[in-house]
């Protein structure tokens, strides 16, 4: 006999839950059911594409669709809100990144864990080439871990904020490129390195001064365990959208990752470029193809009782850094 679908709703409609409703559709063991934005509009066009029933209020929509899981894909700040009504319901929760903008939300979310399952869309875990990475610097043929860098060079123009009811501003975004852009890199640093024990950062606005009030470039020096420095550099003021490149350099490898691709350079000039098979993006390259997998691991987690590798927990180290780095800007315009 067939195991029950779960029944899945989205809340909120716009380019991020395109890529979940491309996963929920294709993905067996689970039902898409329904969706819900304050922009009607927008929440009928995706329950036209994909036989759902829209709602204009996510709190109708779970009392009357009562699903099992929810996945949230609004403006950052509603994530812990939205959330917290899905919990209250019994229902699991898939949020997007990042789940908090603030301390005061991260102690809401983090009770969460209590009441119901919840899961958070880091998707580049996923990656072939971070789980080699990863592998890898748990071998002992690596040796211990000398430092690390992390490029993140790519574009925003002012349309893309000026355009949009609720980026580039502190209140209805929470941040700028941090939180947005470059999460995913500071996340697989914190993946792979472990918890960051210092930090010193600085946030500037290059290239959209007068278009949003925070920061469109961010660098820091990041300690990790063993006195390991890490070098951080993200900016939207780039061209294009260049491949992420993230570097660890180890006593015996240095691992090099560019988007999906892997150079492993070994000290006694062994060089190896693995290949790996990578599902296709459901959205942008840069930050769509994990999510299939994302996803599918959540499900599977809820139908064994396992732990979900995104969980509250495992997320906790990204968050308290994340939040560290922000915490002298905030409210503040960005120069």
């Amino acid at each position: 006999m067939a195991e029950q679908a779960f029944r899945v709703a989205i809340a909120g409609c716009g380019g991020i839950a395109q890529v979940h409703a491309r996963a929920l559709a294709a993905m067996p063991g689970v039902q898409f059911i329904a969706c819900a934005d304050i922009k009607p509009d927008r929440a009928r066009q995706m329950a036209d594409e994909y036989g759902l029933t829209a709602y204009d209020s996510v709190e109708t929509m779970l009392d009357a669709e009562k699903p099992d899981a929810l996945h949230i894909c609004t403006p950052h700040p509603l994530h812990t809100p939205i959330a917290e009504m899905a919990a209250a319901r019994g229902i699991a929760v898939l949020t997007e990144k990042p789940p908090v903008v603030t301390q005061a939300q991260w102690t809401q979310f983090e009770a969460l864990k209590a009441r119901t399952a919840v899961g958070i869309c880091f998707q580049n875990r996923y990656n072939a080439s971070v789980q080699k990475m990863k592998e890898i610097l748990a071998s002992p043929r690596a040796g211990r871990v000398k430092g690390a860098r992390a490029f993140v060079t790519w574009m925003r123009k002012p349309p893309y904020y000026t355009e949009s009811d609720w980026r580039g501003s502190w209140t209805t975004e929470g941040g700028g490129n941090l939180i947005n852009q470059s999460i995913h890199t500071l996340d697989l640093l914190v993946y792979l390195l472990g918890p960051a024990q210092d930090v010193r950062c600085t946030m500037h606005n290059h290239s959209l001064a007068g278009v949003i009030e925070v920061e469109d470039t961010v660098e820091a020096s990041i300690i990790f365990p063993g006195d390991v420095r890490a070098l951080y550099y993200a900016t939207n003021a780039y061209c294009i959208d260049a491949p992420v490149m993230l570097d660890i350099v180890c006593e015996h490898v240095q691992l090099r990752m560019e988007q999906n691709n892997l150079t492993i350079i070994w000290a006694d000039g062994t060089v190896e470029r693995p290949e790996f098979e990578e599902p296709a993006a459901l959205g942008k390259g840069y930050w769509g193809n994990g999510h299939y997998r994302c996803i599918e691991d959540f499900y599977h987690a809820l139908r064994t009782g396992e732990r979900y590798q995104n969980d509250i927990d495992s997320v906790r180290d990204t968050m308290s850094l994340m939040l560290r780095m922000y915490e002298p800007y905030r409210g503040r315009v960005v120069e």
